[in-house]
């Protein structure tokens, strides 16, 4: 009975962790309506589409350590009070600024989220091969999530309007808010570190304006505030690096990444995470945009990606059983590479462009999965025991950094390229569909021949940068590797210090 209590809590856990990644990729189908609804412009776009992962980003880690002083199961429920209430206000925003702000929020709530389930699980089950699967479950919940999330978000927006891929994590969070209490026991830390607001305010002081200044070279004629706002980022990072250094229990244990193997891993999450959310950023625009498909069938024929990372998760184990799992990673990453120059060689009139572009994702995302699988596993693995908490939870942090500096950094350079093409005609290529509605006839198929040739410009552009972004990070798995093999080792779980139950 009590393992069959840990089994359905675990279901219960998945379903906050999916919600949470969903939430961070769900906007990109719902993108174009929205911005033409609120009148969003693309720097705008750039700042609702991430502010949510950046926020969870920078606030998972302290979220995690106030869940141990105030108990795991408290911190999960009032984040997911939170973030049913914000989901709602979310939903009818009226206007940009209004959506960036409640969605740097919702990331504020949601960090609370991901640190709880994780911690939770490990408490739930002490038995190592029952923990083992259920880490994997609860992975496997969190990659779904951030895969489905644009499916789910065009089926609903086939019958919806752009609110609803908010409210639709409503109902999830009340049934997380009633049957918690049942099903989920309560933990705290004897050992849990003390919160250093100085810290938590430099971090993000340090990667706000560093991410603001790198949006803003996306707008033409940029001022020197860009310039300003990076180099004050990169200072207060160097004052949050020194701080860590020194204290004895920091926010961000930095001296881990001392060990080459799990800076060559997180790092490469951070990479992977790049590339992904960059790519899909392009390609589910490209669909409704440049190929003129529904956010329906778009969300349809987007779907092979998450059924990529899916695949390639589940042969992760099997795969590591045959070479060593660095091996497995590196050469899979080289994989994804390989997607990502498929796209290249798009082209908007060709028969074969769709087919090209399903194949790319898809491939693309399959060689993620034993780095997204296996991963967290060598993190852990690569540290002391004692340590091994911290390491998961910057294993934690890498992945949604990655994917709020894929949105960032992609998402620019490709604005730049398409506006570069248009010759500054056009900003977005949202807003030569909507202009080519206004216009004559000869004049509108002209704008519209140039807008989808600019984006594709756009699109080959960012699979020759995901490809080579995947090729470093298989580079360093490789160089970085264990000097004594690990093998042995590198499949253990997550280990938790002492805990009470309270």
């Amino acid at each position: 009975m009590r393992v069959d209590r840990a089994w359905l809590g675990l279901g219960l856990l998945v379903l906050p962790t999916f919600l949470v990644a969903m939430d961070m990729t769900a906007l990109l189908l719902a993108l174009p309506q929205l911005s033409a609804d609120l009148g969003a412009d693309s720097v705008q776009q750039l700042w609702i589409s991430d502010s949510y992962g950046l926020m969870v980003a920078g606030l998972v880690i302290t979220m995690g350590t106030l869940g141990d002083r105030i108990g795991r199961r408290r911190l999960l429920m009032i984040g997911a009070a939170a973030f049913a209430v914000l989901s709602v206000v979310a939903a009818f925003s009226t206007s940009p600024e209004m959506l960036i702000v409640v969605r740097a929020l919702l990331g504020v709530a949601g960090a609370t989220l991901a640190p709880s389930t994780l911690a939770l699980i490990t408490n739930m089950f002490r038995d190592d091969r029952q923990r083992g699967k259920a880490i994997a479950i609860w992975a496997t919940g969190q990659f779904a999530g951030g895969a489905l999330g644009p499916v789910l978000a065009g089926l609903l927006l086939q019958h919806f309007w752009w609110g609803s891929v908010f409210l639709v994590a409503v109902p999830a969070m009340l049934l997380l808010l009633v049957a918690a209490p049942i099903l989920l026991p309560e933990f705290r830390s004897d050992h849990a570190g003390r919160l250093d607001p100085a810290s938590v305010a430099l971090s993000l002081a340090s990667v706000l304006p560093m991410i603001y200044g790198i949006k803003q070279l996306a707008v033409e004629n940029a001022s020197a505030g860009p310039a300003v706002a990076l180099i004050a980022g990169a200072a207060i990072g160097v004052v949050f690096v020194r701080r860590q250094l020194r204290l004895a229990t920091p926010l961000l244990d930095l001296r881990l990444l001392r060990n080459r193997p799990f800076t060559a891993v997180l790092v490469g999450l951070v990479l992977a995470g790049i590339a992904m959310a960059g790519t899909g950023l392009l390609v589910t625009q490209y669909l409704q945009s440049v190929l003129g498909y529904s956010p329906a069938v778009s969300a349809l024929l987007f779907a092979p990606m998450g059924l990529g990372v899916a695949g390639g998760t589940m042969a992760a184990p099997a795969l590591a059983r045959r070479i060593p799992q660095t091996t497995a990673i590196a050469g899979s990453l080289v994989v994804s590479a390989l997607g990502g120059l498929l796209l290249v060689a798009v082209e908007p009139g060709s028969a074969v462009a769709l087919p090209l572009v399903i194949t790319g994702i898809t491939v693309l995302a399959l060689g993620t999965g034993p780095l997204f699988a296996l991963g967290t596993g060598l993190v852990v693995g690569s540290v002391p025991p004692e340590r091994a908490g911290s390491a998961a939870s910057m294993s934690e942090t890498g992945n949604y950094f990655g994917g709020s500096l894929g949105f960032a950094f992609l998402g620019v350079l490709a604005a730049a390229v398409y506006r570069d093409r248009m010759g500054g005609t056009s900003e977005t290529i949202a807003d030569a569909v909507a202009a080519g509605r206004t216009l004559p006839a000869d004049r509108s198929t002209s704008l519209l021949h140039d807008a989808r040739d600019a984006f594709t410009a756009s699109l080959h552009v960012t699979g020759l940068v995901a490809a080579g972004i995947f090729v470093l990070a298989a580079v360093l798995v490789t160089t970085m590797r264990p000097a004594a093999p690990t093998d042995d080792t590198t499949d253990t779980e997550t280990p938790v210090p002492e805990e009470v139950d309270a």
